[in-house]
């Protein structure tokens, strides 16, 4: 019996992919799939618990000719799963789609154990690895089917547990590997992943109330970079700023750092979860503001970079 619940998006997208593709199946971690199982009783994999195999699962569906399709924890299935997702997934170029719900501080009132800040820094580092993330509702059946077309692992980052998914007017398509710019600015550029999208267009409008000219990037994409739309934004305003729900370490960034780093222009500040556990027990959205990635926090960083100087020079 249908139990006429409207799915999710990201399920809506893969039973959308599930009726014209008889390979595509769903591998949980306890979670359950409701209206896919409901769908494609036979196509549904519970596994339970136990991320090392459920990713094992899914790669061993992959080299039989299925694309599996994951539905993890990110905190868990990151850290635990990491080697069978670098070994089983990416080493042996299995075309596995891990769906990670439950990101950055989204399981806030669960404790740190449970706040996936690091599966960014870790996933990024494995060879052929596509990252994505998604900054609205909207993006996520884009995301879905950008990751269904990918021939090799992808790893969607997807919120909506405890942040505001809603869609966002003009949040720009979401294209692997492409950044959309919301707004144009020459002041500086604020790069944003994710649940963070939402704030950072307040503090374009809070800047732009006080004559501050600031370009938004969406970067739903964190691997592969836009390498192209962080070296143009630090080369047209030289003062970039990042925002991501993730340590400020290895993710968002890191990424843009190191380009950064390596064309020589332009100054950089970042704004992500400190180098510190979150031990805090407090709802999501006082979590946030105590990281500073509410508005208030990420502004006042933005005001910060630019009060700390000039545009930096090109290196000889």
């Amino acid at each position: 019996m249908s139990s006429h619940v409207a799915a999710p998006p990201h399920l809506a997208a893969i039973m959308e992919l599930a009726r014209g593709n008889p390979n595509v199946v769903v591998v949980s971690q306890d979670f359950g799939a409701g209206p896919f199982t409901e769908a494609f009783p036979g196509r549904h994999f519970e596994v339970g618990i136990s991320e090392q195999n459920l990713v094992g699962v899914a790669a061993g569906l992959a080299h039989a000719g299925k694309i599996p399709f994951v539905l993890c924890m990110a905190p868990f299935v990151s850290m635990r799963g990491f080697e069978q997702i670098r070994d089983d997934c990416a080493y042996n170029r299995n075309n596995v789609k891990i769906i990670a719900l439950f990101t950055g501080l989204e399981a806030g009132p669960w404790g740190a154990t449970h706040h996936s800040m690091e599966d960014i820094a870790l996933l990024r580092t494995i060879p052929g690895m596509t990252i994505l993330v998604p900054a609205d509702s909207n993006q996520v059946v884009p995301a879905v089917h950008a990751a269904a077309s990918i021939d090799g692992p992808v790893y969607v980052r997807l919120a909506g547990f405890a942040a505001d998914m809603a869609p966002i007017e003009g949040a720009g398509p979401l294209r692997a590997g492409v950044a959309s710019v919301l707004r144009e600015g020459s002041r500086l550029t604020m790069i944003a992943t994710g649940t963070t999208v939402r704030t950072v267009l307040a503090v374009h409008e809070a800047l732009a109330s006080d004559g501050i000219s600031a370009r938004v990037l969406n970067m739903h994409t964190i691997k592969p970079l836009d390498r192209d739309a962080v070296v143009l934004a630090a080369e047209q305003t030289g003062l970039l700023l990042t925002v991501e729900e993730h340590s400020i370490i290895g993710g968002l960034g890191s990424a843009v750092a190191e380009v950064v780093a390596e064309i020589g222009v332009g100054r950089l500040r970042r704004a992500g979860i400190p180098d510190r556990f979150v031990t805090e027990i407090a709802p999501y959205r006082e979590l946030l503001a105590l990281c500073g990635l509410d508005a208030a926090g990420v502004e006042s960083a933005a005001r910060q970079l630019i009060g700390s100087g000039n545009r930096v020079a090109p290196l000889p």
